[in-house]
């Protein structure tokens, strides 16, 4: 017997659940006479469900029954106390045109509030849901002046933001986060639809003045932290960095997050501010490891903007920092840097490669060991040493199979045959690193492997692309000036063959790294003009525009290329980056 109840109200939970699909069907579809029928079905078998009976009051209302509406409303009033009810009573009789008692009932729901403050939620959202955004308003800072504890400053602030009243939304958004701070970084999200890059936005303005208000009024460091965010976005990483230091004497907890701003300005590219604030981070930890990454950073730095004058003060900073840390694991990081350094910028190949043996016999993991061994490969190239090198990836590739250092040595197995001009062989190892789980590996496989695929069958000697693989190489051992002379053979000798195009790329990018910027835009000009539809166009494009915003500050300029990119080129790897530029060089929010 309870098995045939059980059944039987399967069946009809069923049904009802089929009845309430086809509700919801006809009244999307535009056949209320019919939406109607089940609506009443379904309310008069269950008049509780508040939302059957807003479906039905929306579905008479599409067929202008605003009588029949109002004689709904009013009986459920008399079963039930919610006070939204009287809105969606009022807002009918808006549908009627008869204002007064639309206002009446609109005054009785915010009238409930003299007696519940509780009941403010749902009575602005009643209002909301109709744009009836000054009784929201009115509703939620009623209840606030009535119940100190409650908060609608969330509420309000999305009204402001819907009404244009920006300084009211900032507040709003501000008096919410002072007692709700885990919403902090929500309210940030919030934040970023209103501001620009651009710091003399005038909603960045407006909420900088909010925050250095409050950090004058309040003792909370959260203001520091959230005029330091904004800072961030105008990429003023110097006045961030203030803020951060505030922040710190205030705590004297963790260099988190001055380590965090450190990282953005140097992925920025913002030198001198972030040594500056790596140099913050060294004088005021007692971390030995959070200090070695810090001079790490701030050697790389240096050496990245190094002339050839300043290559013997990087080498004694470097010996400096192995006599006071030591050459353990410890900074193992900083060992394999050196060699870098001591290999291809100081041309010392044989002192680097036996530096880094000795770090091989430190102990430490096979994913370190496997760093190690991918920069002795790495100098081995350099030095024209393949077989050795492809040693030392192979065992890589043995030691932690599948793992992203171990496909990352593949490709460097693959780059290192292309350079021999095993173009084959090079082949078939970037065809299985195609399916990489690293997408940046993926994607530079996918490249080079497209790369050789057009141009190895354009004559049977591969003369144009043995030359561009030279060139390669050589860039890739900082000989800069003979791969930009090795390209230009390529753009005498060859000038009918698409490997132009890579050619013209790859030595505007060399003129770029050499400061030659009007060589280089020579070459993305031409590129542009001779290979439009070609496959790099749009990488010029972008190349240009970057050179044009970050180098030669000629914003206009730049704001016509991304300009091109976003309408010419939509399926551009570079769109979204470009639509982001160009928002920012337009003064746009942050999207």
């Amino acid at each position: 017997m309870r098995l045939l109840f059980v059944l039987c109200f399967l069946f009809s939970l069923n049904l009802f659940s089929q009845d309430d699909i086809l509700a919801r069907e006809y009244f999307k579809n535009g056949e209320f006479e019919k939406a109607l029928i089940s609506y009443k079905k379904l309310y008069s078998k269950n008049k509780g469900n508040s939302n059957y009976l807003t479906q039905l009051v929306k579905t008479h209302q599409q067929l202008e029954q605003y009588k029949a509406v109002d004689t709904l409303l009013l009986n459920y009033l008399n079963i039930s106390n919610n006070p939204a009810i009287f809105v969606k009573l009022g807002y009918n009789y808006t549908l009627q045109n008869d204002t007064l008692k639309a206002n009446i009932n609109y005054k009785k729901a915010i009238d409930v509030i003299d007696t519940n403050p509780n009941f403010a939620g749902i009575i602005g959202r009643s209002f909301e849901d109709f744009s009836l955004l000054e009784l929201a308003i009115e509703t939620y800072e009623k209840a606030m002046s009535l119940k100190p504890d409650l908060n609608f400053n969330y509420q309000l602030a999305r009204i402001y933001g819907e009404q244009g009243n920006i300084e009211k939304m900032f507040n709003s958004y501000i008096n919410y986060t002072e007692i709700n701070q885990n919403y902090i970084n929500t309210i940030k999200r919030e934040f970023s639809t209103f501001i620009s890059e651009n710091k003399e936005n005038e909603n960045n303005s407006i909420l900088r003045k909010i925050l250095l208000k409050k950090i004058q009024t309040s003792p909370d460091v959260i203001w520091n932290e959230m005029l330091s965010w904004l800072f961030i976005q105008q990429k003023e990483y110097n006045k961030a960095f203030t803020q951060e230091k505030a922040i710190y004497k205030r705590q004297l907890e963790s260099l988190d997050r001055i380590e965090e701003l450190a990282n953005i300005a140097y992925a920025q590219k913002e030198s001198e501010i972030a040594k500056d604030i790596y140099q913050f981070i060294i004088d005021n930890t007692q971390e030995i490891d959070i200090k070695i990454n810090a001079h790490y950073n701030i050697i790389n730095i240096e050496t990245k903007n190094a002339s050839k004058e300043d290559y013997k003060t990087i080498n004694e900073s470097y010996l400096g920092l192995f006599e006071t840390y030591g050459k353990t694991a410890r900074t193992l990081e900083l060992q394999i840097a050196y060699a870098h350094f001591l290999a291809f910028y100081l041309n010392q190949t044989k002192e680097a490669i036996s530096f880094l043996k000795n770090s091989l016999n430190l102990g430490v993991s096979d994913y370190r060991l496997a760093k190690i061994k991918l920069e002795l490969g790495d100098i081995l190239v350099l030095e024209e040493k393949f077989n050795e090198a492809l040693i030392y990836y192979t065992q890589i590739q043995r030691s932690l199979k599948n793992s992203t250092v171990s496909q990352e040595a593949r490709f460097r197995v693959a780059k290192t045959s292309y350079y021999k001009g095993d173009f084959k062989w090079a082949e078939s190892q970037l065809k299985i690193l195609k399916a990489s789980t690293s997408q940046l590996t993926a994607n530079d496989a996918l490249d080079l492997k497209l790369f050789i695929g057009d141009n190895k069958n354009e004559d049977s000697l591969q003369i144009a692309l043995k030359h561009y693989a030279k060139a390669d190489l050589l860039a890739f051992q900082n000989k800069k000036d003979d791969a930009i002379k090795l390209l230009n053979t390529i753009l005498e000798d060859h000038k009918t063959e698409p490997i132009v195009a890579q050619a013209l790329l790859k030595q505007a990018q060399l003129f770029e790294e050499k400061k030659q910027f009007e060589k280089a835009k020579t070459n993305y000009e031409r590129l542009i003009k001779d290979f439009k539809e070609g496959i790099l166009e749009d990488d010029a494009i972008f190349a240009l525009a970057e050179m044009y915003a970050n180098t030669l500050a000629q914003p206009e300029k730049a704001k016509a290329l991304y300009e091109s990119i976003i309408f010419e080129h939509a399926d551009s790897i570079y769109f979204v980056d470009s639509r982001k530029k160009y928002r920012a060089l337009r003064g746009d929010a942050i999207n």
